[in-house]
């Protein structure tokens, strides 16, 4: 009897310690899991934290278990706007009932909060909380990919149907142009040229857009590149009263990119254009707009950035910024910065942007380096 009620007893200690062990295996997994995870129990009170949420709460764990939702709102290593990201995230999940929800934090990072209870959780609230920014920004570029081969399809079944007319009207134009100068309106010829003339850089711009021609590649030195897009700029810039200045000094005279250099010096000019829009009378505290580009060495690569201390833009922008069509200029195509974008895809390169509203813009292009002997 004694013997069946100790082999009962060590049965039982076995048990309990599998189920420890069990246990122990599956907390270690949540410990480590690239996902934030917060749990709440039936009374509200916060019963887990595992290491990375407890980072992205900025807090260690000891100081926030045990905390209810007030409690945790309430403590001193918690940023305000994480605060009121909890708060929203608990209007949308918990009041709201919804189990998916999306953010984005203070650095532009997309993040997905999932939300599970019901009867299988026994009254316990599960928050996990996933960095899906590299996901985001597939989905992005897919969808890139997808409106440019849109665009491309429509612009081969229209564009000669637009150009063929214009030609003629301009030709028409032309040789009516003595008569309309007798007739003294000579002017209303200038206005006529001029807007048939947009238009057919409207349509050109349409078409690099959709399809922009295969580099026709040469070896050009960066910082030799770099300073003939400032030659061309430069004057424009004193005339708006805004200095550029260029800081290449990093790279070597030897580093070259083999590159369409027509297309890149478009791409780097128009980024320059555009950061001359953005500055627009908005200028530092000495009265100076201000353009810096600069070019490093980055491996073998070399990354050619164009900063400007102009308005900046918002994040509802920075998300559209390379789509076609989509501009924030009056009268603006759309279309610059997706002709940008492919001519750069299609070097091997890629380009990205950082802003902040009120403080400046700053693109960035990466381009693979080839080294010249000396």
């Amino acid at each position: 009897m004694l013997s069946e009620i100790h082999r009962a007893g060590l049965q039982d200690m076995r048990l309990v310690h599998h189920k420890q062990l069990v246990r122990n295996k599956y907390e270690n997994i949540l410990e480590n899991l690239d996902s934030g995870i917060i749990l709440f129990d039936s009374d509200g009170v916060l019963a887990f934290v595992n290491v990375q949420m407890s980072r992205l709460l900025g807090v260690p764990r000891k100081s926030v278990t045990g905390c209810t939702l007030t409690q945790l709102l309430r403590h001193p290593g918690i940023t305000r706007f994480k605060k009121k990201k909890i708060i929203r995230i608990f209007r949308e999940t918990v009041f709201h009932r919804k189990k998916f929800h999306e953010l984005v934090d203070e650095y532009g990072r997309s993040w997905l909060i999932t939300m599970t209870y019901g009867d299988q959780m026994e009254g316990d609230f599960l928050i996990s909380v996933k960095d899906v920014s590299e996901f985001k920004q597939i989905e992005q570029t897919a969808y890139q990919n997808d409106k440019l081969a849109m665009l491309g399809k429509i612009s081969a079944s229209i564009a000669h149907e637009i150009r063929n007319p214009l030609t003629s009207i301009r030709g028409f134009i032309q040789l009516l142009r003595p008569h309309l100068i007798h007739l003294g309106k000579d002017e209303y010829v200038r206005i006529i040229l001029m807007e048939i003339d947009r238009a057919n850089d409207i349509i050109y711009e349409f078409l690099n857009s959709s399809k922009p021609s295969a580099p026709q590649t040469t070896l050009i030195p960066v910082r030799s590149l770099l300073k003939e897009v400032v030659l061309l700029t430069e004057s424009e810039a004193l005339m708006k009263g805004c200095q550029i200045e260029l800081r290449a000094g990093e790279v070597e005279e030897a580093c070259s990119i083999s590159v369409d250099v027509k297309q890149i010096k478009q791409v780097i000019l128009n980024l320059v254009k555009n950061a001359l829009d953005a500055i627009d009378g908005k200028h530092d505290h000495d009265g100076q707009g201000r353009i810096e580009i600069s070019a490093s060495r980055i491996g073998e690569q070399v990354n050619i950035t164009i900063s400007d201390n102009g308005g900046g833009m918002d994040q509802h922008t920075l998300n559209h910024l390379f789509n076609p069509f989509f501009t924030t200029k009056e009268g603006g195509t759309g279309l610059g910065l997706s002709v940008s974008y492919r001519i750069i895809r299609n070097h091997g390169g890629t380009i990205g942007v950082e802003s902040q509203v009120g403080a400046g813009t700053t693109f960035m292009i990466t381009l693979p380096l080839i080294h010249v002997a000396k």
